[in-house]
């Protein structure tokens, strides 16, 4: 992790700012968003500075495989049994917010309103 992110995400990587941890290893951090658009709603960065999707390079592969290969794991921990949605923002057009690569994965409960999430992120 890099001191010079200058993100928001940078500054709950560094501690600054606190958040509601879902997992956490040396090289990705998961945490719930701060306006969920489903009952569960979290994210999973990679605690090296990617700003995007449309940055990542083929040495990235190893950490995008692990962030997925965490999702479905997270997501049943999170109570997500009856299926979730994943999302990658990419670019002003593709309605990023935070310039550091995250994956949305979010979804209802069982019994929850699928409709919740249809028109998320």
């Amino acid at each position: 992790m890099s001191d010079d992110n200058p993100t928001i995400f940078g500054k709950i990587l560094r501690g600054e700012i606190p958040c509601r941890k879902v997992y956490e290893d040396d090289e990705v951090l998961a945490f719930h968003d701060i306006h969920p658009v489903a009952d569960v709603h979290f994210l999973i960065i990679p605690k090296r500075l990617i700003p995007s999707l449309a940055e990542v390079q083929p040495g990235d592969a190893p950490i995008l495989g692990k962030m997925l290969a965490l999702a479905p794991l997270l997501a049943r921990e999170q109570g997500l049994t009856d299926g979730f949605r994943t999302a990658i923002n990419t670019g002003r057009l593709g309605r990023q917010d935070v310039y550091h690569l995250h994956i949305h994965i979010f979804g209802n409960k069982p019994g929850g309103d699928p409709l919740k999430v249809m028109h998320g992120n």
